[in-house]
């Protein structure tokens, strides 16, 4: 009876995943292995949609520099979010008083779609009217302004940034609640034995908030080869806007959106299945040796 009654509490979730997310899944890995002439299927293409990926122009030249600013955008998202955000949940942790409304400021970002943020840091940076540049001309520094989204050397920056500062709650909250539930017992025995507020973090507390930061670097890495629409809005479909840096903030995901809706041609649902087949399997794959890794790392003996 108890597991007729989970299984049906169970059931509608389990309905939705499949419907959203596996249906999908398997008609893009069907999808790969045809040609495509718009909608209507052709012959059996076997793998020639995976090996086009890398042999077709312009994909021979977008799709390695784009998984490099991938790469870039997971390790520079990442290091703000583990630095900057367990830095302020350790500061939030010793203010009990204002803990819960600052946990909500820090959050409120994450809670909104990224094309909404990328619109507003748009208008933030944009060198005509932008009060970014127009603070820094109003404090003697106007030799800092640029056009941060239009400049190669600092677009995929300004992007990684903007993306740091909206996923910036997430790890607040996860570092909020694993400090919570350290055992207070080793502090106290350190500090007994002589240990200094840092020494405890770095010998004590960071050693145990190891599996938390490990969490948040592997979900911080799905989202990075998930992302598409802070970087669509930030940057439009080309990587750049009409002046800006041609493909300087390219990423996977908008090579996939300019595959299967601009740059594809008849064939573009075979590509961009082949394209999306090798995402979810770059993704989960290292999505799970990674957990694997820091799960062996939590159980290891000190």
């Amino acid at each position: 009876m108890r597991r007729r009654f989970a299984f049906l509490l169970v059931l509608p979730a389990f309905l939705l995943y499949t419907i959203f997310t596996v249906y999908p899944l398997l008609s893009a890995l069907a999808n790969s292995f045809w040609r495509w002439t718009g909608t209507a299927r052709g012959g059996f293409a076997g793998l020639d949609n995976f090996t086009g990926l890398f042999t077709t122009f312009p994909l021979d030249e977008q799709l390695w520099p784009a998984f490099w600013h991938t790469m870039a955008f997971f390790a520079g998202t990442m290091l703000v979010q583990n630095t900057v955000g367990l830095l302020v949940a350790v500061v939030l942790f010793e203010l009990p008083v204002a803990r819960r409304f600052l946990r909500t400021v820090f959050t409120v970002p994450y809670l909104v779609g990224g094309l909404v943020v990328g619109y507003l840091w748009s208008l933030l940076l944009s060198p005509v009217f932008g009060p970014v540049n127009a603070g820094l001309d109003a404090v003697g520094l106007g030799a800092l302004a640029r056009p941060w989204l239009g400049d190669p050397a600092t677009a995929l920056p300004v992007v990684i940034l903007v993306n740091a500062w909206q996923h910036l709650g997430f790890p607040i909250l996860l570092f909020g609640a694993a400090l919570a539930g350290l055992p207070p017992e080793y502090g106290e025995a350190a500090r007994v034995d002589g240990a200094s507020a840092r020494q405890r973090f770095f010998r004590v507390t960071l050693p145990l908030l190891l599996p938390s930061i490990g969490v948040v670097s592997i979900l911080t890495f799905i989202g990075a080869m998930n992302t598409f629409e802070l970087v669509y809005a930030l940057s439009g479909a080309q990587g750049n806007q009409p002046t800006g840096p041609g493909g300087a903030t390219d990423v996977l995901g908008l090579i996939f959106y300019r595959v299967a809706f601009q740059e594809g041609g008849s064939n573009a649902i075979g590509q961009s299945s082949a394209l999306a087949v090798l995402l979810f399997l770059l993704t989960f794959g290292i999505a799970v040796v990674a957990d694997r890794v820091v799960r062996r790392r939590e159980t290891a003996p000190a």
